[in-house]
C-alpha cells in the first residue's frame, strides 16, 4: 500500500484524514455535501500510515451518524470490479470497519453491505469478523454456504478451509456452522477445526533455530545467516547468547563486537549492553563510527535499551552529535534523564522537528519525555506536533505531553481532543476538558451512554460527572 497523501491540517479534509477532534466539529457546521464527500474520502482512502494500530473507524462511523450518510459510496467502492484485482486488507478494511461500528448502532443498511460483501467479496474474512460480533444466529448461518463455496473439495482447498478456520480473528461463526443441522456443512467444518489444531500442533513441535548445546560460535553462525537471507536474528541471538555464554566466552565475544561479521557483531553488540558490559558502551560508539548500516542500527538501539547509570551520563556527552547515536542519546535522556537534562531534551525535540517534520519516529519519545520532565517551553513545539502530525497516536503523546506543560490544554486542545479517533486521547480529555464549555457538557453525557465507547474512556467520564458534580 502506497503511503496516504495527507491534505494540509486546517482543511476538512486534512482534520479528517489525521482523526482530529475539531474535524467532527468542523463537519457539523460545513455543508453536508462537503463534510460527506470529505468523510467518504476518507473512508475509501485509508489515510492511515499505519493502519493496523491506529484508530479511525468509530470516528468515522459516529460521523455518518450524525451527518445521517448514506452507504452508497461505500457500497460503490466494496463492490466495484477492483475488488477482485485489489485483494489487499487495506483497499476495504476500513470501509468494512466503519460497517461494523454503524452496525452495532442499529443501522440496518450497514449491516446489510457487509452480509453481501461476506458473502461475494475478496475481503470477506474481514467482513465475517465484524458480523461475528454484531450478527445473529439465523445471518450467520445463512452465510455458511457461500463461504464454504469458496473452497474447493479437493486437497488443496480443504488445507486452504482448515488454514482459515485455524487463524480466524472472531471463531464464533465457524463453531455455529460446526454444529449446523446441515450436516454436509457441520461435518466440513468440524474437519477443518481438527485439521487446523494439527497443524498448529505440528509447528509447536517443530520449533526452528538454536538448540540446547549451542556454543556461542553457532549462535554467531545463526546471527550471520539470518542476515544472508534478509532476516535479522541478532535480537533472538543476543538471548540465546545468555544461555550459552559463559565467563570464560567474554573474549571471543568481545572480539565479535569488534570486528566480527555483521550477524555476530550486531548480536555481540545486544548481548553486551543488555548485560552493562563494562566495554559495551565504547564499542556501540567504535560500531557507529566504523560499522556497516545494519550494525550501526543495531549498536544505537543496544545503547537505547541500556539502563544503567554510566549509560545516561554518556548520553549527556553524546546528545549533541550531529548524527544517529546523537538522536539515540537525546531519547535516553527522555526516557531516563532528570530535569537538569531538560535543555538538552528540547534541543532535541527541535532538532527533529526542524530536520524531519512533525511525523518523525523520534518525536514519539522525544515528546513523551518533554511531558514526562515538564519542560514548560516546549508547549508552542507541542502544540505544532499536535496540529500538523498525520499519526493519531503521536498526536495523542502530544496532548499528554501538553497536558502536563501547557496551562492553556484544559481550554484549548483538551476540548477537541474529546471528538478524538484515539480513545486514550479521549480518556485524557474527557479527564481535563474544562466544563465551563457547554460542548464538554454535552459530549461528556454522550461518551458516557455511548455502548461503543471504550470502558476507560467511560471511567474518566463518570468522574467529571458523578453524584459530586450536580452543576453539570
Amino acid at each position: 500500500m502506497f503511503d496516504p497523501v495527507i491534505a494540509p491540517s486546517g482543511t476538512l479534509l486534512g482534520l479528517l484524514q489525521r482523526g482530529r477532534g475539531d474535524g467532527t466539529l468542523h463537519a457539523l457546521t460545513a455543508p453536508r455535501a462537503e463534510a460527506l464527500a470529505a468523510l467518504n474520502h476518507c473512508v475509501l482512502r485509508d489515510p492511515r500510515h499505519d493502519w493496523q494500530v491506529e484508530n479511525r473507524s468509530l470516528y468515522y462511523a459516529r460521523l455518518y451518524l450524525d451527518l445521517h450518510g448514506e452507504l452508497d459510496a461505500i457500497e460503490a467502492h466494496l463492490f466495484d470490479a477492483e475488488d477482485v484485482l485489489d485483494t489487499e486488507e487495506s483497499r476495504t478494511g476500513l470501509a468494512l470497519a466503519v460497517l461494523g461500528h454503524l452496525a452495532s448502532y442499529g443501522r440496518r443498511d450497514a449491516l446489510e453491505l457487509l452480509r453481501r460483501y461476506a458473502a461475494t467479496g475478496s475481503n470477506w474474512a474481514w467482513a465475517l469478523d465484524e458480523l461475528a460480533l454484531r450478527d445473529d444466529d439465523a445471518g450467520l448461518r445463512a452465510l455458511a454456504g457461500p463461504v464454504l463455496a469458496r473452497f474447493t473439495t479437493d486437497a488443496e482447498g480443504e488445507a486452504e478451509l482448515a488454514a482459515a478456520v485455524r487463524d480466524a480473528f472472531e471463531p464464533r461463526p465457524w463453531r455455529l456452522w460446526a454444529e449446523d443441522p446441515r450436516e454436509p456443512i457441520a461435518t466440513r467444518v468440524r474437519a477443518a477445526q481438527e485439521t487446523g489444531c494439527f497443524d498448529r500442533w505440528q509447528r509447536q513441535m517443530r520449533p526452528a533455530g538454536p538448540r540446547p548445546g549451542w556454543s556461542v560460535r553457532a549462535v554467531f553462525e545463526w546471527a550471520q545467516q539470518g542476515v544472508e537471507r534478509g532476516a535479522a536474528l541478532h535480537v533472538p541471538a543476543a538471548r540465546c547468547l545468555v544461555a550459552v555464554a559463559g565467563p570464560e566466552d567474554r573474549p571471543e565475544i568481545l572480539q565479535a563486537a569488534k570486528d566480527g561479521t555483521d550477524g555476530a557483531r550486531c548480536t555481540a553488540l545486544r548481548y553486551l549492553a543488555d548485560s552493562n558490559d563494562p566495554d559495551a558502551l565504547h564499542l556501540i560508539e567504535v560500531a557507529v563510527a566504523e560499522g556497516t548500516a545494519t550494525v550501526m542500527e543495531a549498536a544505537v538501539d543496544a545503547f537505547e535499551r541500556m539502563r544503567s547509570i554510566a549509560a545516561v551520563e554518556r548520553a549527556r556527552g553524546w546528545a549533541r552529535r550531529p548524527d544517529a547515536l546523537g538522536a539515540a542519546a537525546g531519547r535516553m535522556l527522555a526516557c531516563r534523564g532528570g530535569t537538569k537534562d531538560s535543555e538538552l531534551v528540547l534541543a532535541a525535540l527541535r532538532e527533529a522537528v526542524r530536520g524531519e517534520g512533525p511525523d518523525a519516529p523520534t518525536l514519539w519519545t522525544l515528546v513523551d519525555g518533554t511531558g514526562r520532565l515538564g519542560i514548560v517551553c516546549a508547549a508552542p513545539v507541542l502544540r505544532h506536533v499536535y496540529r500538523e502530525t498525520a499519526s493519531s497516536h503521536l498526536r495523542g503523546r502530544a496532548a499528554r505531553a501538553l497536558a502536563a506543560t501547557d496551562p492553556s490544554f484544559a481550554t484549548g486542545f483538551a476540548v477537541e481532543c474529546l471528538w478524538d479517533c484515539e480513545e486514550t486521547t479521549r480518556e485524557l480529555a474527557a479527564r481535563h476538558a474544562e466544563t465551563a464549555d457547554a460542548r464538554v457538557v454535552q459530549q461528556l453525557r454522550r461518551l458516557a451512554a455511548d455502548p461503543a465507547e471504550e470502558a476507560e474512556v467511560q471511567t474518566a467520564v463518570r468522574s467529571r460527572i458523578g453524584p459530586d458534580t450536580a452543576a453539570m
